[in-house]
């Protein structure tokens, strides 16, 4: 852009000559902005993606959690009723296994919470990224329509 800007303009010069260096200069603006409108759309697009990867990270983690809080409530469950009556030795450890039922099943309900938070918040990804998607083809048009009548500079 600097080449073309710095043009002489005088009043000899020819009409041809300045309407050509004015198509350089503005060819010349065009690929610096679709130039830099490609690197700002390459830093989204990789930011997208690691958010996406991070969230199928954080939803196996939730559902391997999810899975092993139900299996330990089961067996506590099953531990309980096979040792429903017995001495003191027993009632505590009932009352250490209800305890730890409670726990878990608290740390059930979190992790269902935290499935559905994640579930939300990919879903509001994916419709981002559709989206830019959709930008993204809309300009790529208007760079092949405006592109295809002229040759770069």
């Amino acid at each position: 852009m600097q080449k073309y800007s710095n043009l002489e303009t005088t009043d000899h010069q020819h009409l041809d000559a300045e309407m050509q260096g004015n198509m350089r200069l503005f060819r010349a603006q065009r690929n610096f902005y679709i130039s830099g409108f490609a690197l700002f759309l390459l830093v989204v697009i990789r930011r997208l993606i690691q958010l996406i990867s991070e969230l199928a990270t954080v939803l196996a983690t939730s559902e391997a959690n999810y899975r092993q809080a139900q299996s330990a409530s089961v067996a506590a469950k099953s531990l309980l009723e096979q040792h429903g009556s017995g001495d003191e030795k027993t009632k505590k450890e009932i009352e250490d296994l209800k305890s730890q039922i409670l726990q878990l099943e608290k740390d059930l309900a979190r992790e269902k919470k935290d499935k559905e938070a994640v579930k939300s918040q990919a879903e509001s990804l994916n419709r981002e990224y559709d989206r830019l998607t959709e930008e993204h083809s809309i300009l790529q048009k208007k760079i092949t329509v405006a592109g295809g009548d002229k040759k770069d500079a």
